[in-house]
């Protein structure tokens, strides 16, 4: 049983817009999705104590389970949030964010880092030079592959294209990493968000989707922090090559989700490559 106060629970619900039975924009698959990364079956019978509703189940969750594993899930959720409303042009209620952090520093032992919220802006007004595709940790054969799709991704950001942008976006990163996965395949399974089947054997690496590639990347300090926040959005986004996705979601991306999700590609291929230099720019035209 975690040791959430009722005050705790009031700002995290708030936070997370649970007053109408939902979280944040979660559907179920990718509410589901989310806990199974830390080993919960969120739609199972032992979280429909108070019903059926994601934030019912919520908030079963929480009297159920340790603060770790509490902390664990609540301070990925408060990515999302912050990646949420960066990405759908949402104000940040910083007051309940940071009063939100501190609950789950608590839960999980650690202090609350005092470095101020990166904003959507404040990324996009850095600038990333992509690296030599040579040196990146992909076959040579895919090279050729790599570098047209960046250049067909910035030909259709400046042509409006804004979804194909995206889905290009998406399909590089997740090739750059499966790329790294297997030149170095035993730091990727070694890692604890390393995806398990369930006999609790690390999966093969053609099996992992590319939230769990994001997460291990992170964890191994291939991705900085920056760049695991904004690509789980990329991903979000990316998703949208499904029309029923993007029917359920509302969301129509424009020119500024497409220039967030070219920007986390260059960053994260910048930082594949420990080439992190960053300076002060205006978003690509």
């Amino acid at each position: 049983m975690s040791s959430l106060a009722d005050v705790d629970k009031r700002y995290l619900e708030n936070l997370l817009n649970m007053q109408s039975g939902s979280v944040l924009d979660y559907s179920d698959a990718r509410f589901g999705g989310l806990f199974s990364r830390h080993k919960i079956d969120i739609h199972g019978l032992k979280y429909q104590t108070h019903g059926t509703s994601k934030a019912k189940k919520m908030r079963t969750f929480w009297e159920q389970e340790s603060d770790a594993l509490v902390g664990n899930v609540l301070s990925e959720m408060l990515d999302s949030y912050e990646a949420y409303c960066d990405l759908n042009s949402r104000e940040i209620d910083k007051s309940v964010l940071e009063k939100s952090r501190n609950i789950v520093a608590r839960l999980s032992g650690k202090t609350v880092s005092e470095k101020p919220l990166q904003t959507v802006d404040d990324f996009l007004h850095r600038e990333f030079t992509i690296p030599n595709i040579q040196k990146l940790p992909v076959e040579a054969l895919a090279v050729s592959i790599i570098e047209n799709r960046l250049a067909e991704a910035l030909k259709a950001l400046r042509a409006g294209a804004y979804l194909s942008v995206i889905f290009l976006c998406g399909s590089v990163l997740e090739a750059v990493l499966l790329g790294a996965a297997q030149k170095d395949p035993a730091r990727f399974n070694q890692a604890s968000a390393s995806p398990k089947a369930s006999d609790d054997t690390v999966k093969r690496l053609h099996e992992w989707n590319l939230s769990q590639f994001i997460d291990v990347a992170s964890e191994i300090g291939l991705l900085k922090p920056d760049v695991k926040k904004f690509s789980h959005g990329l991903r979000d986004f990316r998703n949208y090559i499904h029309p029923y996705q993007q029917m359920a979601s509302g969301f129509t991306p424009d020119e500024h989700t497409a220039k967030v999700c070219f920007q986390v590609l260059k960053a994260a291929l910048a930082s594949v490559a420990g080439e992190r230099g960053s300076k002060n720019r205006e978003p690509p035209d």
